[in-house]
C-alpha cells in the first residue's frame, strides 16, 4: 500500500469526471490496510464471479420445484442462457476494445493504487463487468428476487474493478450496458432455440430431474389426476342431463 493518493485533477491536471471518480474510488484502496486490499483483490478478481455462479446454480435448483412444469422449463432455459449470453458479450467486446484502444488507467494517470499487476490489454469495456451483468440479467429472467441479488453483485464487481485501479468508471458502465443489451436483446431468439432442448431434457428419464424435481413431478401428476377426474365427472353429469332431457321429450 502506498501513501494517500491526491485527487485526480491535482495529479494530472484533468477535469474529466471519469478520471476524478477513478481517483476518488481508488483512493480508498490507498488509505485502506493491506489486508483489506488483498481481500478486495480476491473479491474483484474471483470472489464475486464465483458468487454469481452460485446464485445461478441456486436459482436453477430452486426453479425445478416452483410453479408449473412450464415455469420450470422457462427458468432452466434462462439459467442456461445466462452464461451463453456472457460468452457472446465477451466475443462482441473483442472488436470494441480493438476499436476504442483505451489504455488501462494506470498507464495514463500517476499515483493510482494498482492491486492487480500484469493487465496489459485495453480497458474499455470491462470484461468482468460485462460477464457479471450478463449473468445477473439472465438470472433475473429466471427469478426476479435472486436476479436483483445478482445485479447487486454485478454492481459490486464494477466498483471493485475501479477500486483495484484497473478500470475507469466508464469502462464498468460500458460493461454493464453491453452485458445487459446482449442478454435482453438476444433473449427471444435464445429462448426459441433453448426451449425445445430443455423440453427434450425434461422428457428423458436420466435428465428430466435437471428441469423438474421428482417431488414437483409427483405433484404435477396428482394435479393432472384431479383435473381428469373432475372433467370425467363433469362429462358424466352432462351426459346424464342430456339423457334426462331426451327422456322428457319422448314422454311429452
Amino acid at each position: 500500500m502506498t501513501g494517500p493518493v491526491m485527487a485526480g485533477p491535482e495529479i494530472d491536471g484533468s477535469s474529466n469526471p471519469d478520471v476524478s471518480l477513478l481517483y476518488d474510488i481508488n483512493g480508498i484502496a490507498a488509505d485502506a490496510p493491506v489486508w483489506v486490499d488483498r481481500v478486495m483483490e480476491y473479491v474483484g478478481e474471483y470472489g464475486i464471479m464465483l458468487a454469481l455462479v452460485l446464485v445461478a446454480v441456486w436459482c436453477w435448483w430452486r426453479g425445478r420445484g416452483r410453479g408449473t412444469a412450464e415455469d420450470s422449463a422457462a427458468s432452466a432455459a434462462a439459467i442456461v442462457w445466462a452464461p451463453l449470453a456472457a460468452g457472446i458479450a465477451l466475443l462482441i467486446n473483442i472488436p470494441i476494445r480493438g476499436f476504442v484502444e483505451r489504455p488501462r488507467p494506470f498507464l495514463d494517470h500517476k499515483g493510482l493504487e494498482v492491486l492487480v499487476q500484469g493487465k496489459t490489454d485495453f480497458s474499455f469495456v470491462s470484461d468482468h463487468s460485462t460477464v457479471a451483468m450478463a449473468i445477473a440479467v439472465g438470472v433475473f429472467m429466471a427469478d426476479r428476487k435472486w436476479g436483483l441479488v445478482g445485479i447487486a453483485l454485478a454492481v459490486a464487481e464494477g466498483f471493485c474493478r475501479v477500486y483495484m485501479g484497473v478500470h475507469y468508471p466508464t469502462d464498468v458502465v460500458g460493461g454493464f450496458a453491453l452485458g445487459t443489451a446482449v442478454t435482453l436483446l438476444l433473449a427471444p431468439l435464445a429462448m426459441m432455440a433453448l426451449a425445445p432442448v430443455v423440453a427434450a431434457f425434461s422428457r428423458w428419464g436420466a435428465t428430466r430431474s435437471l428441469v423438474r424435481s421428482r417431488q414437483a413431478r409427483e405433484h404435477d401428476a396428482e394435479r393432472r389426476a384431479v383435473e381428469l377426474a373432475g372433467r370425467a365427472r363433469a362429462a358424466a353429469e352432462s351426459r346424464r342431463r342430456d339423457g334426462d332431457g331426451r327422456f322428457n321429450d319422448l314422454a311429452a
